[in-house]
């Protein structure tokens, strides 16, 4: 297993030909152009609207799959972890797409301004991965960035912004389900403590990061974790990362590197130092 990139910060980690604009320093729309397969994983700390030009992509978090061909979109929850399978088309084998980081203050100031309704339903319902299809007008809009990318360097933070409000009002008119998603990010509603970190817990989320996902503010969901599993969640996180870390390293013929990475830790030197905290011995030690 690679190791889990991150988004926006590794935007385009692995395509052949990139480029990347830049909005307060941060990256905001990035252009990836790929001429082979190519497959990794994602940590998103932005929602993430990925955007498919020509060829198609896998995408995978938890149990739920998605695929992207030409034309087509999916609106992606930060603090997701994603992983993605890309290949380009039959007769090219070119594989583009775009990534637009889309930021909550954004988002609020673009939804403000909409006479939406409630979401409805299940929340589960509303969040899935789905593809949507681009129509012509937001096609063109993708085309239209190209000449951006040459200077990216040049481009003014205000003229971004409002290439950023045009995508909203161009997902918003091809697009009601991805609309609905934007809704609930802004304001997500409670979820099942259980299901969130046991979906969450392998990955590189901080205890800030799954009280969002599951709709509570930091105390309430100490507080609501502490009635569930009688411990503290950072306690129970560690915990439950090494004994499956212990388990892999019996059972299964991966690499203590792709182990660690397996469960959200960012570097082999930082999972080895955690694991011999906790067992007294190395991982080598362990499955020698």
């Amino acid at each position: 297993m690679e190791k889990i990139l991150k988004f926006p910060e590794d935007l385009l980690s692995g395509c052949s030909t990139t480029a990347v604009l830049r909005l307060d320093g941060a990256s905001v729309i990035g252009q990836c152009i790929v001429t082979a397969g190519q497959h990794g994983t994602f940590f998103l700390r932005q929602h993430m609207l990925y955007v498919v030009l020509g060829g198609k992509v896998v995408l995978r978090t938890g149990h739920q799959r998605v695929t992207l061909h030409k034309n087509e979109m999916v609106m992606l929850r930060k603090y997701s972890t994603i992983e993605y399978s890309k290949s380009g088309n039959g007769a090219t084998g070119v594989f583009e797409s775009m990534l637009f980081a889309i930021r909550d203050d954004f988002l609020r100031e673009f939804l403000s301004k909409q006479n939406l309704p409630e979401p409805h339903g299940e929340e589960d319902a509303e969040l899935g991965l789905k593809a949507s299809a681009m129509n012509e007008q937001l096609v063109a809009y993708c085309r239209s960035l190209e000449p951006y990318f040459s200077n990216s360097s040049s481009q003014p933070s205000e003229l971004l912004k409002l290439k950023m409000m045009e995508l909203f009002y161009g997902v918003a008119g091809c697009s009601l389900m991805i609309m609905r998603q934007m809704q609930l990010f802004v304001n997500p509603r409670k979820a099942d403590i259980r299901r969130i970190v046991e979906e969450h817990y392998d990955t590189p989320v901080t205890i800030d990061q799954l009280a969002w996902m599951s709709g509570r503010s930091l105390s309430s969901f100490k507080r609501d974790f502490m009635a569930i599993y009688h411990e503290a969640p950072a306690r129970w996180i560690r915990e439950r990362r090494m004994a499956e870390a212990h388990r892999l390293l019996q059972q299964s013929d991966m690499s203590i590197a792709d182990v660690g990475y397996s469960l959200g830790y960012e570097s082999p030197a930082y999972f080895s130092n955690a694991f011999r905290h906790r067992f007294g011995v190395s991982p080598s030690q362990v499955r020698g």
